[in-house]
């Protein structure tokens, strides 16, 4: 007697040959980028008629839509406040006794899925700017695990996880259970990523929170800990729903490998300045030190933005929150990082603890002055410069306007050209970081408030836990078993170490010359009431540089640099739905930065170029033109079928 089979058993046997065929090719052959191919028909690739945009905030993702923008022959005009281009990746002099060398906000990988990045770098020929770094490590404290070491690899999950599983040397205290309900609720998470189910089931709990549920302590410890730190989001306010995305971008979806390259000289040589370059080739306008003071809204639409240029001291108001964590007899303390103010008690008067010279956070002593952590200068407690290196006095400011957790302040004097520049254009690119799209949202003035959904969207846009680099220059160099940047577990604040002078091209020079070398430890999400000021930062990471590299005990200090800043996009629970997306409720105005709501997975510098490009293409689309192609990893797990 033959039995029949059903439909549903029919159907099930499909979908595991289908696996299984998907299994067997990722085996034997590399997966290639998912497409996102908009536009079905052959559009215009060109503009025909004039069209302006003005693009504010020279950060990748401004940078990215300026680029793609000036090249399809709109007249872009590139707005950045600072003195220099970049904005997390810039890079900036600083002296170092008699030499200069360039200093950036910390290391950055790029790895070989950044692939709208690696488009941009083969578009302008640069790609001999970049290294590879031939392998990755993650060293944990006190040898509590063997150091793991990530290299290129040519398959995609599963057998990425399979080849992991043979060459760590910690397989076997991964903690996995399979009789253990909770571990596969974890295998099915990981695997069955896709947006937005993903978001919609896991973004209402933290990674911490998760974690206690049952993720193997192994695996906790050995991979999820330290890669959730890197996405610069501590695991204790890190959406699970962020971090499976994370990892989808990173490895489950990724059949590049962990092994990344870096820059051959530091950031903006390598990367921000044949992007700017580009632009300007394309008659794009880059204009830096551009303070915008206003954004006229009128009829629906951005009209026209106003700004000066040239001033070190902004005279536009600006919002700030209290920092409760810095408390004394003298001071109201408010902001963080290297954007701290100090208020004196009774008064309206502030001052700016940004030491003069090269941008640290100065400290108040017990005697009433302040004294910068990292190269000496010391000012009165009304910001007199008492001792060099500083060349002026700190920048002081009023407060304007006072709420219950946060301050408006305005510079008491200003300097140069405060002549104010008006630009009219068709369509308006916000690329700021989420401090600095808060305070543009502020300077809009109009007839009506029509997008309040947006205006809501902003304003809630979250922050993550502040950052810290320190670079040291030391007088001697040291044996050094791991990748030139690796990844540390279980410091109380370090996160990983970069040794720059195995790396870039001035610090082999100077190494060589002088036979010392240069590290660099990075902390990714600190938390501020463990270190409250720069001096306890800076303390902690030379004492933690030692406890890594034990052999620098008699290692003099022969400079030491600080950059902490409190910038970088948050993504704490039940966040994914209120971030904004790429179109705003004005017509005419796009929103582009890491902290916008991407369609497809991505991370850190990808994230940031990705939505660049994504505000360029929703200009492009209004105008008619075909749209630029762009790739990601595979947007969704296997299992999620």
């Amino acid at each position: 007697m033959v039995n029949k089979i059903s439909r549903r058993s029919i159907l099930k046997m499909s979908a595991i040959t289908s696996i299984l065929g998907i299994l067997g090719y990722s085996r034997i052959a590399k997966p290639q980028p998912t497409l996102h191919k908009w536009d079905t028909l052959q559009l215009p690739q060109m503009l025909t008629k004039p069209k302006k945009v003005v693009v504010i905030g020279g950060g990748l993702a401004g940078l990215a839509s300026s680029y793609e923008l000036s090249r399809r022959g709109f007249q872009v005009t590139l707005l950045e406040k600072a003195p220099q281009l970049g904005g997390k990746i810039a890079s900036w002099d600083i002296d170092v006794g008699e030499e200069k060398f360039k200093m950036e906000h910390g290391f950055h990988g790029f790895f070989p899925q950044y692939y709208n990045l690696k488009s941009i770098v083969s578009e302008l020929n640069i790609e001999n700017h970049f290294q590879s770094l031939e392998f990755y490590s993650v060293v944990f404290k006190d040898n509590q695990y063997a150091p793991e070491e990530f290299r290129p690899s040519h398959s995609s999950f599963p057998w990425n996880i399979v080849d992991l599983a043979f060459s760590s040397h910690n397989a076997l205290k991964w903690g996995i259970n399979v009789t253990n309900p909770a571990h596969w609720r974890v295998f099915h998470a990981i695997t069955s990523f896709s947006i937005p189910n993903s978001y919609y089931d896991l973004d209402d709990i933290s990674v911490s929170d998760w974690a206690a549920k049952g993720i193997p302590k192994g695996l906790f410890d050995l991979y999820f800990l330290p890669f959730a730190k890197s996405s610069l989001n501590a695991p204790d306010v890190l959406s699970t729903g962020e971090l499976m995305q994370f990892f989808h971008f990173y490895f489950f979806g990724n059949p590049e490998g962990l092994a990344f390259n870096g820059t051959v000289d530091d950031m903006g040589t390598s990367l921000v300045d044949p992007i700017a370059n580009a632009i300007e080739t394309n008659n794009g306008k880059v204009i830096k030190q551009a303070t915008v003071n206003k954004i006229n809204y009128q009829d629906g639409k951005i009209a026209s933005v106003e700004y000066y240029q040239g001033d070190s001291v902004s005279n536009v108001p600006f919002w700030i929150d209290i920092n409760p964590l810095l408390q004394d007899n003298d001071y109201d303390y408010y902001g963080a990082g290297d954007n701290l103010f100090a208020v004196k008690k009774g008064t309206k008067e502030a001052i700016s603890l940004s030491c003069t010279h090269q941008g640290c956070t100065v400290n108040k002593k017990d005697d009433g002055k302040f004294v910068c952590p990292s190269h000496g200068a010391v000012y009165d407690n009304q910001g007199k410069v008492l001792q060099a290196p500083a060349p002026r006095n700190l920048n002081n400011y009023k407060v304007v306007a006072q709420e219950e957790t946060r301050i408006k302040l305005v510079a008491n004097q200003t300097k140069g050209n405060n002549k104010v520049h008006k630009i009219e254009a068709d369509y308006y690119v916000m690329a700021a970081d989420v401090n600095g799209v808060k305070h543009l949202f502020d300077l809009i003035e109009g007839d009506d408030n029509s997008y309040t959904q947006t205006t809501t969207e902003v304003e809630n846009l979250p922050l993550a836990d502040p950052f810290a680099v320190a670079r040291f220059w030391l007088d001697k160099d040291f044996d050094w078993e791991h990748s030139n940047f690796a990844s540390l577990s279980g410091y109380n604040l370090t996160d990983s170490i970069t040794l720059y002078h195995r790396i870039q091209t001035e610090y082999k020079q100077w190494a060589e010359k002088t036979g010392g070398s240069v590290v660099e430890l990075h902390a990714y999400c600190y938390k501020e009431k463990e270190f409250p000021t720069q001096e306890v930062l800076l303390e902690t990471f030379r004492r933690e540089l030692l406890e890594i590299v034990p052999e620098l005990a008699d290692a003099g200090i022969l400079h030491q640099q600080l950059v902490n800043q409190k910038n970088f996009s948050g993504y704490p629970p039940n966040s994914f739905s209120l971030r904004p997306e790429t179109e705003s409720q004005i017509s005419n105005l796009m929103f582009a930065g890491d902290w916008v709501k991407m369609p497809f997975p991505c991370g850190l510098m990808e994230r940031a170029i990705s939505s660049g490009l994504l505000s360029a293409n929703a200009i492009l689309h209004q105008e008619g033109l075909q749209r630029r192609d762009l790739l990601s990893v595979n947007p969704s797990g296997l299992l999620s079928i």
